[in-house]
Protein backbone atom coordinates (compact mmCIF):
# COMPACT_ATOMS: atom_id res chain seq x y z
CA UNK A 1 0.00 0.00 0.00
CA UNK A 2 1.73 3.14 -1.12
CA UNK A 3 1.15 6.76 0.88
CA UNK A 4 -1.69 7.96 -1.70
CA UNK A 5 -3.66 5.52 -1.07
CA UNK A 6 -3.54 4.96 1.89
CA UNK A 7 -4.89 8.81 2.43
CA UNK A 8 -7.58 7.87 -0.11
CA UNK A 9 -8.47 4.69 1.91
CA UNK A 10 -8.78 6.43 5.60
CA UNK A 11 -11.75 7.97 6.57
CA UNK A 12 -15.08 5.61 7.85
CA UNK A 13 -12.47 4.24 10.39
CA UNK A 14 -11.86 7.44 12.34
CA UNK A 15 -15.60 8.57 11.50
CA UNK A 16 -16.40 5.34 13.51
CA UNK A 17 -13.61 6.20 16.11
CA UNK A 18 -15.48 10.11 15.98
CA UNK A 19 -19.06 7.83 17.24
CA UNK A 20 -17.31 6.09 19.60
CA UNK A 21 -14.72 8.12 21.43
CA UNK A 22 -17.29 10.90 23.21
CA UNK A 23 -19.60 9.11 26.23
CA UNK A 24 -17.97 5.69 26.47
CA UNK A 25 -14.57 7.35 26.95
CA UNK A 26 -15.43 10.85 28.62
CA UNK A 27 -18.09 9.43 30.91
CA UNK A 28 -18.12 5.49 31.56
CA UNK A 29 -13.86 4.91 31.47
CA UNK A 30 -13.15 7.99 33.52
CA UNK A 31 -15.86 6.98 36.32
CA UNK A 32 -14.87 3.20 35.69
CA UNK A 33 -11.68 4.42 36.96
CA UNK A 34 -12.93 7.00 39.87
CA UNK A 35 -14.63 4.10 41.39
CA UNK A 36 -12.38 1.03 40.80
CA UNK A 37 -9.18 2.35 40.19
CA UNK A 38 -6.98 0.08 37.91
CA UNK A 39 -9.40 -2.76 38.81
CA UNK A 40 -11.67 -2.76 35.28
CA UNK A 41 -8.51 -2.22 32.71
CA UNK A 42 -8.25 -6.09 32.58
CA UNK A 43 -12.17 -6.11 32.02
CA UNK A 44 -11.96 -3.14 29.56
CA UNK A 45 -9.35 -4.94 27.53
CA UNK A 46 -11.69 -7.63 27.00
CA UNK A 47 -14.53 -6.49 26.25
CA UNK A 48 -13.17 -4.63 23.57
CA UNK A 49 -11.29 -7.87 21.98
CA UNK A 50 -14.76 -9.43 22.38
CA UNK A 51 -16.65 -6.74 20.47
CA UNK A 52 -13.67 -6.40 17.64
CA UNK A 53 -14.47 -8.87 15.66
CA UNK A 54 -18.44 -7.51 15.49
CA UNK A 55 -17.12 -4.22 14.35
CA UNK A 56 -14.30 -5.33 11.91
CA UNK A 57 -16.90 -7.23 10.45
CA UNK A 58 -18.72 -3.81 9.02
CA UNK A 59 -15.81 -2.90 6.52
CA UNK A 60 -14.97 -6.13 6.14
CA UNK A 61 -18.54 -7.16 4.23
CA UNK A 62 -17.97 -3.42 2.51
CA UNK A 63 -14.87 -3.61 1.18
CA UNK A 64 -15.15 -7.41 -0.19
CA UNK A 65 -18.55 -7.21 -1.67
CA UNK A 66 -19.27 -3.12 -2.54
CA UNK A 67 -22.46 -3.29 -0.43
CA UNK A 68 -23.29 -2.38 3.23
CA UNK A 69 -24.12 -4.54 6.14
CA UNK A 70 -28.10 -4.18 5.86
CA UNK A 71 -27.97 -5.20 1.96
CA UNK A 72 -26.20 -8.63 3.77
CA UNK A 73 -29.54 -8.14 6.34
CA UNK A 74 -31.51 -8.66 3.13
CA UNK A 75 -30.08 -11.95 2.06
CA UNK A 76 -30.77 -13.34 5.05
CA UNK A 77 -34.45 -12.22 4.59
CA UNK A 78 -36.73 -9.03 4.34
CA UNK A 79 -37.14 -10.03 8.44
CA UNK A 80 -33.66 -9.78 9.80
CA UNK A 81 -33.53 -5.59 8.13
CA UNK A 82 -36.93 -5.06 10.11
CA UNK A 83 -35.61 -6.57 13.22
CA UNK A 84 -32.08 -4.12 12.79
CA UNK A 85 -34.33 -1.29 12.53
CA UNK A 86 -35.94 -2.73 15.59
CA UNK A 87 -33.22 -2.45 17.75
CA UNK A 88 -32.11 0.98 16.44
CA UNK A 89 -35.71 2.37 17.08
CA UNK A 90 -35.06 0.80 21.05
CA UNK A 91 -31.48 2.33 21.43
CA UNK A 92 -30.90 5.25 19.09
CA UNK A 93 -33.13 8.60 20.77
CA UNK A 94 -31.91 7.13 24.77
CA UNK A 95 -28.42 7.10 22.53
CA UNK A 96 -29.19 10.70 21.26
CA UNK A 97 -30.67 11.92 24.24
CA UNK A 98 -27.37 10.60 26.66
CA UNK A 99 -25.32 11.83 24.04
CA UNK A 100 -26.91 15.57 23.69
CA UNK A 101 -27.22 15.76 27.63
CA UNK A 102 -23.31 15.71 27.84
CA UNK A 103 -22.87 17.40 25.21
CA UNK A 104 -24.95 20.03 26.88
CA UNK A 105 -23.43 19.72 29.86
CA UNK A 106 -20.10 20.93 28.70
CA UNK A 107 -21.19 23.44 27.32
CA UNK A 108 -22.86 24.74 30.51
CA UNK A 109 -20.24 24.29 32.39
CA UNK A 110 -17.70 26.22 29.68
CA UNK A 111 -20.24 29.09 28.95
CA UNK A 112 -21.57 29.79 32.44
CA UNK A 113 -25.04 31.68 32.20
CA UNK A 114 -26.10 31.70 29.02
CA UNK A 115 -28.33 29.24 28.24
CA UNK A 116 -29.58 26.05 30.70
CA UNK A 117 -28.70 22.14 29.71
CA UNK A 118 -31.63 21.63 27.79
CA UNK A 119 -31.57 25.08 25.43
CA UNK A 120 -27.99 23.82 25.30
CA UNK A 121 -28.97 20.57 23.90
CA UNK A 122 -31.31 22.07 21.34
CA UNK A 123 -29.06 24.11 19.70
CA UNK A 124 -26.42 21.39 19.49
CA UNK A 125 -28.97 19.09 17.93
CA UNK A 126 -30.63 22.19 15.44
CA UNK A 127 -27.24 23.09 14.66
CA UNK A 128 -25.54 19.49 14.21
CA UNK A 129 -28.92 19.06 12.32
CA UNK A 130 -28.14 21.74 9.58
CA UNK A 131 -24.83 20.69 9.10
CA UNK A 132 -25.81 17.09 8.18
CA UNK A 133 -28.25 18.40 5.52
CA UNK A 134 -25.99 21.12 3.88
CA UNK A 135 -22.76 19.15 4.23
CA UNK A 136 -21.37 16.07 2.65
CA UNK A 137 -19.55 13.64 3.58
CA UNK A 138 -15.52 15.16 2.85
CA UNK A 139 -16.92 17.56 5.43
CA UNK A 140 -17.84 15.48 7.69
CA UNK A 141 -14.57 13.26 7.32
CA UNK A 142 -12.51 16.31 7.54
CA UNK A 143 -13.60 17.55 10.81
CA UNK A 144 -13.57 14.55 12.70
CA UNK A 145 -9.97 13.84 11.38
CA UNK A 146 -8.81 16.72 12.98
CA UNK A 147 -10.96 15.99 16.37
CA UNK A 148 -9.65 12.92 16.87
CA UNK A 149 -5.94 14.25 16.88
CA UNK A 150 -6.76 16.96 18.91
CA UNK A 151 -8.74 14.73 21.68
CA UNK A 152 -5.63 12.15 21.39
CA UNK A 153 -2.91 14.32 21.97
CA UNK A 154 -4.66 15.89 25.16
CA UNK A 155 -5.06 13.03 26.58
CA UNK A 156 -2.31 11.40 25.84
CA UNK A 157 -0.03 15.08 27.39
CA UNK A 158 -2.68 14.83 30.54
CA UNK A 159 -2.11 10.86 31.10
CA UNK A 160 1.54 11.19 31.14
CA UNK A 161 1.35 13.94 33.38
CA UNK A 162 -0.88 12.73 35.79
CA UNK A 163 1.24 9.21 36.40
CA UNK A 164 4.47 11.48 37.03
CA UNK A 165 2.25 12.56 40.39
CA UNK A 166 1.88 10.50 43.41
CA UNK A 167 -0.80 8.02 43.12
CA UNK A 168 -2.18 6.84 47.16
CA UNK A 169 -5.40 6.04 47.76
CA UNK A 170 -7.10 6.08 50.91
CA UNK A 171 -7.54 2.04 51.80
CA UNK A 172 -10.68 3.39 53.55
CA UNK A 173 -12.49 5.30 50.67
CA UNK A 174 -11.47 2.91 48.10
CA UNK A 175 -13.66 0.39 46.67
CA UNK A 176 -13.17 -2.36 45.53
CA UNK A 177 -14.93 -4.69 42.27
CA UNK A 178 -16.42 -7.54 43.92
CA UNK A 179 -18.97 -9.05 41.34
CA UNK A 180 -22.72 -7.95 43.36
CA UNK A 181 -25.44 -6.82 41.59
CA UNK A 182 -24.71 -3.29 41.63
CA UNK A 183 -21.28 -3.71 40.28
CA UNK A 184 -22.55 -5.95 37.65
CA UNK A 185 -25.06 -3.32 37.01
CA UNK A 186 -22.42 -0.28 36.67
CA UNK A 187 -20.30 -2.72 34.23
CA UNK A 188 -22.80 -3.25 32.29
CA UNK A 189 -23.48 0.34 31.56
CA UNK A 190 -19.73 1.03 30.97
CA UNK A 191 -18.94 -2.18 28.20
CA UNK A 192 -22.14 -1.35 26.77
CA UNK A 193 -20.56 1.65 24.30
CA UNK A 194 -16.99 -0.06 25.10
CA UNK A 195 -16.09 0.84 22.58
CA UNK A 196 -19.82 1.86 21.29
CA UNK A 197 -22.51 0.15 20.42
CA UNK A 198 -22.05 -2.98 17.87
CA UNK A 199 -24.86 -1.47 15.78
CA UNK A 200 -22.50 1.25 14.35
CA UNK A 201 -20.97 -1.62 12.62
CA UNK A 202 -23.39 -0.82 10.08
CA UNK A 203 -22.20 2.80 9.92
CA UNK A 204 -19.45 2.03 9.55
CA UNK A 205 -19.97 -0.21 6.35
CA UNK A 206 -22.41 2.59 4.95
CA UNK A 207 -19.69 5.34 5.33
CA UNK A 208 -16.92 3.04 3.45
CA UNK A 209 -19.02 3.09 0.82
CA UNK A 210 -19.82 6.69 1.12
CA UNK A 211 -16.17 7.42 1.27
CA UNK A 212 -15.66 4.75 -2.09
CA UNK A 213 -18.61 6.87 -4.05
CA UNK A 214 -17.42 10.10 -2.63
CA UNK A 215 -13.20 9.41 -3.45
CA UNK A 216 -13.98 7.44 -6.83
CA UNK A 217 -11.29 4.97 -5.21
CA UNK A 218 -11.78 0.96 -4.25
CA UNK A 219 -9.51 0.49 -1.20
CA UNK A 220 -8.85 -3.06 -1.53
CA UNK A 221 -9.80 -5.14 1.70
CA UNK A 222 -6.54 -4.86 3.35
CA UNK A 223 -6.71 -1.32 3.52
CA UNK A 224 -10.05 -0.91 4.69
CA UNK A 225 -9.26 -3.23 7.19
CA UNK A 226 -5.87 -1.17 8.15
CA UNK A 227 -8.23 2.32 8.60
CA UNK A 228 -10.61 0.32 11.06
CA UNK A 229 -7.95 -1.03 12.93
CA UNK A 230 -6.45 2.46 13.37
CA UNK A 231 -9.77 3.92 14.36
CA UNK A 232 -10.08 0.72 16.82
CA UNK A 233 -6.89 0.57 18.49
CA UNK A 234 -7.12 4.33 19.11
CA UNK A 235 -10.58 4.16 20.78
CA UNK A 236 -8.69 1.43 23.14
CA UNK A 237 -5.43 3.62 24.23
CA UNK A 238 -8.08 6.48 25.01
CA UNK A 239 -10.47 4.36 27.14
CA UNK A 240 -7.49 3.20 28.78
CA UNK A 241 -5.98 6.87 28.91
CA UNK A 242 -9.49 8.74 30.88
CA UNK A 243 -9.92 5.39 33.26
CA UNK A 244 -6.24 6.75 33.99
CA UNK A 245 -7.33 9.86 34.87
CA UNK A 246 -10.12 8.98 37.03
CA UNK A 247 -8.35 6.42 38.48
CA UNK A 248 -5.48 8.59 39.43
CA UNK A 249 -6.97 11.99 40.75
CA UNK A 250 -10.49 10.58 41.86
CA UNK A 251 -10.09 6.42 43.10
CA UNK A 252 -9.75 6.45 46.95
CA UNK A 253 -9.87 10.53 47.90
CA UNK A 254 -13.52 10.53 48.62
CA UNK A 255 -14.30 12.01 45.67
CA UNK A 256 -17.88 11.17 43.15
CA UNK A 257 -18.34 11.96 39.89
CA UNK A 258 -21.77 13.72 40.17
CA UNK A 259 -24.97 12.93 37.85
CA UNK A 260 -25.81 16.44 36.68
CA UNK A 261 -24.42 16.57 33.48
CA UNK A 262 -22.97 20.60 33.95
CA UNK A 263 -21.15 18.96 37.24
CA UNK A 264 -19.87 16.22 35.82
CA UNK A 265 -18.25 18.35 32.63
CA UNK A 266 -16.33 20.70 35.43
CA UNK A 267 -15.23 17.75 37.30
CA UNK A 268 -13.61 16.02 33.78
CA UNK A 269 -11.79 19.14 33.00
CA UNK A 270 -10.71 19.70 36.33
CA UNK A 271 -9.21 15.63 35.86
CA UNK A 272 -6.68 17.83 32.72
CA UNK A 273 -6.47 20.88 34.92
CA UNK A 274 -4.88 19.28 38.46
CA UNK A 275 -2.68 17.05 36.44
CA UNK A 276 -1.54 19.80 33.18
CA UNK A 277 -2.22 23.52 35.75
CA UNK A 278 -5.03 25.80 34.84
CA UNK A 279 -2.85 26.76 31.33
CA UNK A 280 -4.23 23.77 29.84
CA UNK A 281 -7.91 24.73 30.63
CA UNK A 282 -8.15 26.80 27.25
CA UNK A 283 -6.98 23.60 25.55
CA UNK A 284 -9.02 20.53 27.39
CA UNK A 285 -12.27 22.97 27.00
CA UNK A 286 -12.10 22.94 23.20
CA UNK A 287 -11.12 19.18 23.34
CA UNK A 288 -14.25 18.51 25.11
CA UNK A 289 -16.34 20.07 23.46
CA UNK A 290 -15.29 19.02 19.78
CA UNK A 291 -14.70 15.57 21.26
CA UNK A 292 -18.88 15.42 21.88
CA UNK A 293 -19.57 17.78 19.29
CA UNK A 294 -17.97 15.09 16.80
CA UNK A 295 -20.45 12.39 18.57
CA UNK A 296 -23.22 14.24 18.19
CA UNK A 297 -22.59 15.06 14.44
CA UNK A 298 -21.43 11.76 13.58
CA UNK A 299 -24.59 10.16 15.31
CA UNK A 300 -27.30 12.61 13.29
CA UNK A 301 -25.68 11.95 10.35
CA UNK A 302 -25.40 8.38 10.37
CA UNK A 303 -29.45 6.99 11.23
CA UNK A 304 -30.61 8.70 8.85
CA UNK A 305 -27.63 7.33 6.57
CA UNK A 306 -28.78 3.80 7.40
CA UNK A 307 -32.32 3.89 8.02
CA UNK A 308 -32.81 5.58 4.89
CA UNK A 309 -31.37 2.40 2.78
CA UNK A 310 -33.62 0.47 6.00
CA UNK A 311 -37.26 1.82 4.51
CA UNK A 312 -35.80 1.38 0.95
CA UNK A 313 -35.40 -2.14 1.47
CA UNK A 314 -38.30 -2.54 3.69
CA UNK A 315 -40.80 -1.16 1.46
CA UNK A 316 -39.59 -1.58 -2.07
CA UNK A 317 -42.70 -0.68 -3.75
CA UNK A 318 -42.59 3.13 -2.70
CA UNK A 319 -39.52 4.12 -4.90
CA UNK A 320 -37.22 5.58 -3.05
CA UNK A 321 -34.22 5.13 -5.51
CA UNK A 322 -36.01 8.72 -6.62
CA UNK A 323 -33.22 10.98 -5.33
CA UNK A 324 -36.56 13.62 -4.42
CA UNK A 325 -38.33 11.23 -2.72
CA UNK A 326 -35.01 10.20 -1.10
CA UNK A 327 -34.05 13.34 0.25
CA UNK A 328 -37.51 13.39 1.56
CA UNK A 329 -37.26 10.03 3.82
CA UNK A 330 -33.79 11.25 4.94
CA UNK A 331 -35.26 14.34 6.06
CA UNK A 332 -38.66 12.50 7.76
CA UNK A 333 -35.43 10.17 9.84
CA UNK A 334 -33.85 13.43 10.88
CA UNK A 335 -36.89 14.92 11.98
CA UNK A 336 -37.95 11.06 13.81
CA UNK A 337 -34.88 11.34 15.33
CA UNK A 338 -34.57 15.21 16.74
CA UNK A 339 -38.25 15.17 18.15
CA UNK A 340 -38.07 11.53 19.95
CA UNK A 341 -34.47 12.84 21.33
CA UNK A 342 -36.02 16.47 22.66
CA UNK A 343 -38.92 14.55 23.75
CA UNK A 344 -36.62 12.03 26.58
CA UNK A 345 -34.15 15.26 26.94
CA UNK A 346 -37.28 17.21 28.06
CA UNK A 347 -37.96 14.56 30.95
CA UNK A 348 -34.77 13.17 31.88
CA UNK A 349 -32.11 16.41 31.01
CA UNK A 350 -31.57 16.85 34.89
CA UNK A 351 -30.58 13.35 35.43
CA UNK A 352 -27.56 12.50 32.91
CA UNK A 353 -26.30 9.92 34.74
CA UNK A 354 -29.51 7.83 34.56
CA UNK A 355 -29.50 9.03 31.29
CA UNK A 356 -26.37 7.46 30.07
CA UNK A 357 -26.43 3.94 32.42
CA UNK A 358 -29.97 3.39 30.46
CA UNK A 359 -28.81 4.13 26.80
CA UNK A 360 -25.55 1.97 27.42
CA UNK A 361 -27.27 -0.86 29.16
CA UNK A 362 -29.88 -1.24 26.04
CA UNK A 363 -26.82 -1.31 24.34
CA UNK A 364 -25.44 -4.16 25.50
CA UNK A 365 -28.77 -6.19 25.57
CA UNK A 366 -28.85 -5.89 21.89
CA UNK A 367 -25.21 -6.31 21.22
CA UNK A 368 -25.59 -10.30 21.05
CA UNK A 369 -28.07 -10.36 18.54
CA UNK A 370 -26.57 -7.45 16.39
CA UNK A 371 -22.98 -9.44 16.63
CA UNK A 372 -24.69 -12.43 15.26
CA UNK A 373 -26.44 -10.63 12.81
CA UNK A 374 -22.87 -8.97 11.54
CA UNK A 375 -21.14 -12.69 11.36
CA UNK A 376 -24.16 -14.32 9.53
CA UNK A 377 -23.74 -11.58 6.75
CA UNK A 378 -20.03 -11.48 6.88
CA UNK A 379 -20.28 -15.64 6.61
CA UNK A 380 -22.38 -15.50 3.50
CA UNK A 381 -22.40 -16.78 0.24
CA UNK A 382 -21.84 -13.89 -1.36
CA UNK A 383 -18.52 -12.98 0.42
CA UNK A 384 -15.81 -14.95 -1.09
CA UNK A 385 -14.32 -17.43 1.52
CA UNK A 386 -10.45 -15.57 1.18
CA UNK A 387 -11.97 -12.23 2.39
CA UNK A 388 -14.25 -14.19 5.29
CA UNK A 389 -12.58 -13.84 8.27
CA UNK A 390 -9.79 -16.00 9.31
CA UNK A 391 -10.66 -18.90 11.99
CA UNK A 392 -9.13 -17.51 14.86
CA UNK A 393 -11.44 -14.53 14.22
CA UNK A 394 -14.41 -16.63 13.86
CA UNK A 395 -13.32 -18.71 17.17
CA UNK A 396 -13.17 -15.39 18.78
CA UNK A 397 -16.59 -14.13 17.39
CA UNK A 398 -18.17 -17.12 19.19
CA UNK A 399 -16.56 -16.82 22.49
CA UNK A 400 -17.57 -13.20 22.28
CA UNK A 401 -21.29 -14.09 21.40
CA UNK A 402 -20.81 -16.34 24.32
CA UNK A 403 -19.25 -13.98 26.78
CA UNK A 404 -22.15 -11.12 26.47
CA UNK A 405 -25.13 -13.62 25.79
CA UNK A 406 -24.55 -15.00 29.47
CA UNK A 407 -23.69 -11.48 30.94
CA UNK A 408 -27.36 -10.18 29.23
CA UNK A 409 -28.89 -12.91 30.79
CA UNK A 410 -27.51 -12.78 34.51
CA UNK A 411 -28.63 -8.82 34.01
CA UNK A 412 -32.27 -9.48 32.88
CA UNK A 413 -32.56 -12.04 35.36
CA UNK A 414 -31.22 -10.17 38.35
CA UNK A 415 -33.02 -6.83 37.51
CA UNK A 416 -36.49 -8.38 36.90
CA UNK A 417 -37.07 -11.31 38.66
CA UNK A 418 -34.67 -11.55 41.65
CA UNK A 419 -33.39 -8.04 42.69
Amino acid sequence: MNFKNLLKTLGPGLLWAGAAIGVSHLVQSTRAGATYGFELVWIILLINLFKYPFFEFGPRYAASTGENLLQGYNRMGKWVVILYVFLTFMTMFTLMAAISAVTAGIFSSIFKNIFDNFQWALIILISGTIIVLIGKYSLIDNIIKFIIVLLAISTVVAVVSAFSGAYDPSVKLSKSFEWEFSDIALLIAIAGWMPSAIDISVWHSVLTIAKKEATGYSPKLKESLLDFNIGYIGTVVLSLGFLSLGAIIMYGNGLEFSSNGTKFSEQLINLFTSSLGQWAYPLIAIAAITTMSSTTLTCLDAYPRVLKPSTEIIFPKLNFKNKKKGKYISIFWIAVLLIGTIIILKFFMSSMQFLVDLATSLSFLTAPLLGFMNYKAVTGKNVSKKNQPPTWLKVLSWIGLVVLSLFSLYFIVWKFFIN
